[in-house]
């Protein structure tokens, strides 16, 4: 009945799927495979230090964390590390060898700070704060029917703007790049991510086998992009989008709505029925244009903080 804590092993697929499995009933607002989580593991920059652990028991896994610094950010020393045990094998001390095995790894890779998103519920918010953890921002996870809800009708653009996809930049999706590292920057966020590494974000982003480059929706300006709308989908019927943005010198234009509502259209057409995003909570402008699109909050993320020394 011992719980031990190991890394995951990318080439046993009884471990990704045990790990998917546990973070599918854990956090099922966000979207996990097996073959996301071999990506992510094997895929993600040297720099980061990136683990995935597993705390197992009995040959189960109950427990996962990824846990590795903010590499991106323009400050050093950032870490992070996100517990999350399956839902009904709590209470066996699998989260806190997580905690303690990820911190030790952080301060190894020379973290001083560790950042972890704690679901807004009194357990698991107790559970940080037993540990140091000081409460700091806070953020939504929302959800659309796809399925049975209603959406905006298609829009057609105004003279000078166009729709895209993702897919009709295969050749060359620099322009991407550019758009997605501006509107990353002004997140709003505890830690600040600077998007400098172009072929990082090929393999983080444009390769990441959840991308959809058919759903992801590109607005175009004048022969720019100007604004988007990434989308991921589990393969099934789950679809997400990860990020909506426009450019600076585009806002204030609606841009960013006509992507989100292009590729949320595309989504259903292709048969997805559910559709995932988040937001900060003090992202007021994307909150309310996802209420204007009919989703609804469906559980609420803290993102609590400890110094390690």
């Amino acid at each position: 009945m011992t719980v031990i804590v190991r890394d995951l092993r990318p080439d046993v697929r009884a471990d990704a799927e045990g790990f998917a499995r546990v973070r599918q009933l854990a956090l099922p607002y966000i979207l996990f495979t097996p073959e996301s989580l071999v990506h992510d593991l094997t895929r993600t920059h040297p720099d980061a230090r990136f683990r995935q652990l597993v705390a197992e028991q009995d040959g189960e896994i109950i427990g996962t964390a990824q846990v590795g610094l903010a590499h991106e950010s323009t400050e050093p020393g950032q870490g992070f590390a996100n517990v999350y045990v399956h839902p009904g094998r709590t209470g066996r001390g699998a989260g806190g060898l997580l905690v303690r095995t990820a911190e030790a790894h952080l301060s190894d890779a020379g973290a001083t700070t560790s950042y972890a998103w704690v679901l807004d519920a009194p357990s698991h918010r107790a559970f940080a704060e037993r540990r140091g953890y000081t409460a700091s921002r806070s953020a939504h996870f929302l959800r659309l029917d796809l399925a049975g809800g209603a959406l905006p009708p298609p829009r057609t653009p105004p003279p000078g703007v166009e729709l895209r996809t993702a897919a009709d930049f295969a050749d060359d999706p620099r322009a991407l790049f550019a758009l997605d590292a501006e509107t990353t920057r002004d997140e709003p966020s505890d830690i600040d991510t600077e998007f400098a590494d172009y072929e990082a974000w090929l393999e983080g982003t444009w390769r990441h086998p959840l991308f959809s480059h058919e759903l992801t929706s590109v607005v175009v300006v004048d022969g720019r992009p100007a604004a988007f709308s990434a989308a991921r989908t589990d393969g099934g019927t789950r679809y997400g989008t990860v990020m909506t943005g426009t450019a600076r010198a585009f806002r204030g234009r609606g841009l960013a709505k006509l992507a989100k509502n292009d590729s949320l259209h595309r989504a259903r057409a292709a048969g997805c029925t559910e559709a995932f995003t988040g937001n900060d909570s003090g992202n007021g402008p994307m909150l309310a244009i996802n209420k204007w699109f009919g989703y609804d909050i469906c559980a609420t993320e803290v993102r609590y903080v400890r110094e390690l020394g």
